[in-house]
């Protein structure tokens, strides 16, 4: 099932390996240029394989230096290694047997950061999807699970730390200058899970005692010097360790648990067994270096890949078309700790925002694919938010239809029946379809068909009847290999709001299935009569986000504003805002296209500034609401010929409107919300920064001055406040003195933290208009712009792709022929990063034609240019053919 060829990969190819691997024993002799490797694998012939069959094991980029057949070396005419394979033949009929391997590696050369690599001295693996065939010669693939014994040898001096997964079984000197450490993982797991680390760095200790009564260790390793900066991160593990046992039921199975934070890392973390590795943005945190969102996206990612003990490593898959059986179900798993631990209304809000904001394009366009696909040619592709988001959605709309005691009860069989295998979506869905006695098969079209759901709906009611009939129509749009649909099962959560602002307890005539607040919808066109009304009531659909479609609901202004008003359900009072200002912004874009003037909605205004004013809400909440739909949010909802410059004026001259209106209560949020003792990260401390903030932010437009904006520069005693001020001064007051001075400053007072660096990068990658391009290739030229490093590139080229409206669709096609540049220079040594970057183009159909073109031609160049990747070569191929 080799997926860096280029050849396509099918779900229904999938057969089991001819061979089990009972267990693997590695030797590691760590050197940056040469790291000499020894697997010693046990393996037995599968029962009915054919006896001549041979066992095939992966490869990439590996140097052979022995290959032993029960210690015994093995003629060459038995085996055949290419760069991509070792296929051995004679290999004993049923008994077992077995394979040693012995290999040389150069992690120190290794730039894909895939498998053993080294980086600022510290050795380190990434594994997942397929790194570990560069490691040695074996099955890679999730469902070969066994247990590991891995021994570390390497100098001592320059490598005091030696880990790898599980349990510590002892070590000491080896010779001379050499020392080793030996570790033992009893639980089966697959070859993405393996972990190595070696180098020198500080610890931060504590411990936990679970629900049973174990003493478990925890240790998170970082840079020496930076361990208090790791203190949050730690506070964060404990608590996702006991609300697991509490909400789920799973307890730690090892004697420790370890994080390990590097700087130079693909993804945001990886769950491997016991020992985690993470990009080290997602460990060190404080009040000077850290923001809010910095403090919420450790907690969050930190219990994402706790969670994964048990979720995606107990339980992994069978295959990778499964790979949202670990990852969107721990997405909804970590979603929910973080809807207990902090908001749940805000936390819902922003998971929406993202939602749409990622995923919905995804769905919408070229790289288009269901939550479980069904072939693919470059798994590392595939990681994406419809695999995470979407299939976070997906499970939270089982819990919809079964209510939390039926889901809990799904989930404890599921790891009850499913514990140490490798399973699969059916494997998953049957668990709740047998604990609950409902027929799930239309449901899980959630995981095969790709697209958003788009869901039309009108009311009519009828006074001398006091009914209120309800219509509902669903159609999924065709997608890529996808051209018809079948109607799916969507769960609606709903209310009936009279004019006074209560919710109604209707009875519901024949029609739709209706269970308590859940309306059923499961065919093309559908209606439901409720009686008993006295007066019209409006309609709430979809309330809390219940299912991720795209909802029509032909519904007035007015309507809107009762809800956003009354509604108990506080993210349908935020939903029913954005529609009203999103109407209203799409209407400001259209009088800019063809020169007219737009005079905003004073409905829209009074709703946004009632609700702001409303002290019963919390601050966090408050500060959603005011944070207007983005300028992706509305070119989504114009669809087609968008021009991007035309929206960033639209928006601007909105936002600047309702600052206007609102300038007194801004002043007043402003002076409230002020902090009234020693920073705290805690949620409500950060609701109040983040209303206080925006607050600031509209009082800067209605100013039209930077002083205020300065002002709280250089009064900002936490990074949540200065990088903050720093964003509002460099978008809105590019070339203000006050602009320089304060980049400069912040330069300089950070200079020797990348992570921040990574900040002051970022912001000034975003701030819009036609001149950014040229201030991102002046910023590559800063000392500190390293190319290597992964966050650093993302930080300044991602953050223009995908943040920068205006600047990277300039009308001219430039930046869209700078992204290819880049592209193609980090393909050479980073095919992940490269592909992730390239998927910024990939809404190029929505815009003007002009743009359109100059986006075609730069995608087109880079499909054409030699020696591309696989990852490039499969995204740039869908994105063109879509």
């Amino acid at each position: 099932m080799r997926t860096d060829t280029g050849e396509t990969i099918r779900l229904e190819d999938y057969r089991p390996t001819d061979f089990v691997l009972e267990r693997v024993d590695l030797t590691f002799e760590l050197d940056p240029a040469e790291t000499k490797v020894e697997a010693r694998l046990i393996f037995h012939r599968r029962e009915g394989v054919d006896s001549a069959a041979p066992l095939v094991l992966d490869g990439d980029e590996l140097t052979l230096t022995a290959l032993h057949l029960d210690q015994n070396e093995l003629d060459a005419a038995h085996y055949e290694a290419t760069d991509e394979q070792l296929v051995i033949r004679g290999l004993p009929e049923s008994a077992p047997f077995e394979i040693m391997i012995g290999t040389v590696i150069a992690p120190e050369s290794n730039t894909t950061l895939m498998g053993l690599y080294r980086t600022s001295n510290v050795y380190c693996t990434q594994c997942e999807a397929e790194g570990f065939r560069r490691i040695t010669y074996f099955p890679d693939r999730p469902d070969v699970l066994a247990p590991y014994t891995v021994t570390i040898v390497a100098d001592k001096a320059a490598n005091p730390l030696l880990l790898s997964n599980g349990n510590f079984l002892g070590g000491g000197n080896y010779d001379g200058t050499r020392h080793f450490a030996a570790w033992f993982d009893p639980h089966p797991k697959p070859s993405y899970l393996f972990a190595l680390v070696a180098g020198d760095l500080g610890v931060v200790e504590d411990s936990f005692t679970t629900a049973s009564g174990r003493e478990v260790a925890l240790k998170i390793y970082v840079e020496h010097g930076k361990e208090p900066r790791a203190a949050y991160a730690m506070d964060a593990l404990k608590r996702s360790m006991r609300w697991d046992e509490e909400r789920f039921g799973r307890e730690y199975d090892l004697d420790i648990f370890m994080i390990v934070a590097v700087s130079d890392f693909n993804m945001g973390a990886m769950e491997n067994k016991g020992l985690n590795v993470f990009n080290d943005k997602y460990v060190l945190a404080d009040p000077e270096t850290a923001t809010d969102q910095d403090y919420a996206n450790i907690e969050a990612i930190i219990a994402h890949e706790y969670f994964h003990n048990w979720t995606g490593n107990r339980i992994t898959c069978r295959d990778w078309f499964q790979l949202c059986l670990k990852e969107g179900l721990t997405v909804y798993r970590d979603h929910e700790f973080s809807a207990d631990e902090r908001s749940r209304p805000v936390k819902r809000v922003a998971e929406v925002r993202h939602l749409k904001a990622e995923q919905f394009p995804e769905d919408g366009g070229p790289l288009a694919h269901p939550v479980r696909p069904t072939r693919y040619r470059e798994i590392n592709n595939f990681y994406t938010t419809t695999v995470y988001e979407k299939g976070s959605e997906v499970t939270g709309m089982i819990a919809t239809l079964l209510g939390r005691e039926g889901f809990k009860a799904g989930m404890d069989l599921y790891f009850e029946r499913h514990d140490g295998q490798a399973v699969t979506i059916e494997d998953f869905v049957r668990c709740f379809a047998e604990t609950s006695g409902r027929d799930l098969t239309q449901f899980s079209l959630w995981y095969h068909q790709a697209g958003t759901p788009l869901v039309t709906a009108s009311s009519a009611y009828d006074a001398a009847r006091q009914s209120l009939t309800l219509t509902l129509e669903q159609m999924v749009p065709p997608t890529p290999g996808q051209s018809e649909k079948a109607p799916m099962h969507i769960p609606l959560r709903f209310a009936l709001i009279l004019p006074d602002g209560t919710v109604a307890t209707p009875s519901e005539g024949t029609g739709t299935d209706v269970t308590g607040e859940v309306l059923h919808l499961t065919e093309r066109q559908q209606s439901v009569t409720f009686t008993g009304l006295p007066a019209r009531p409006i309609v709430s659909l979809n309330r809390g986000f219940s299912a991720p479609i795209n909802l029509h609901l032909q519904q007035s202004a007015e309507d809107k504003a009762l809800i956003a008003r009354f509604d108990p359900d506080l993210f349908a009072r935020w939903q029913a805002l954005t529609d009203l200002a999103l109407a209203d912004l799409v209407a400001a874009t259209a009088a800019v296209k063809g020169g007219t003037t737009h005079t905003i909605s004073p409905l829209v205004v009074e709703a946004l500034l009632s609700a702001v004013g409303d002290d019963a809400l919390e601050p966090a909440f408050r500060a959603q609401i005011l944070a207007l739909p983005s300028e992706s949010d509305i070119a989504r909802e114009i669809g087609k010929s968008n021009d991007p410059d035309a929206i960033w004026t639209a928006r601007l001259g909105v936002l600047r409107a309702i600052a206007e209106a609102g300038r007194p209560a801004f002043e007043k949020l402003v002076a409230e919300m002020a902090a009234d003792g020693p920073f705290s990260p805690d949620a409500a401390s950060a609701g109040r920064r983040a209303l206080r903030n925006i607050a600031l932010t509209y009082l800067a437009h209605a100013e039209q001055s930077p002083l205020r904006a300065k002002a709280a520069f250089d009064a900002a005693d936490n990074m949540t406040d200065r990088a903050h001020a720093l964003a509002l001064l460099a978008h809105v007051f590019p070339d203000a003195g006050e602009t320089l001075v304060a980049l400069q400053a912040f330069r300089t007072r950070f200079a020797d933290n990348p992570l921040v660096l990574d900040k002051w990068f970022s912001i000034q990658a975003a701030a819009p208009g036609h001149g950014a391009l040229e201030r991102i290739k002046a910023l590559m030229g800063d000392p500190s712009f390293n190319p290597l490093n992964p966050n650093r590139v993302r930080a300044l080229v991602g953050a223009f792709a995908f943040g920068n409206p205006t600047g990277f669709n300039r009308p001219d096609g430039e930046s869209y022929r700078f992204l290819a540049d880049q592209v193609l220079e980090i393909d050479r040594r980073n095919p992940q990063l490269a592909a992730r970057l390239l998927t910024a183009m990939r809404s190029w159909r929505s815009l003007e034609e002009g743009r359109a073109a100059a986006a075609q031609a730069a995608l087109a160049r880079i499909k054409e240019a030699p020696g591309l990747s696989a990852d490039v070569s499969d995204i740039v191929e869908r994105t063109l053919k879509g």
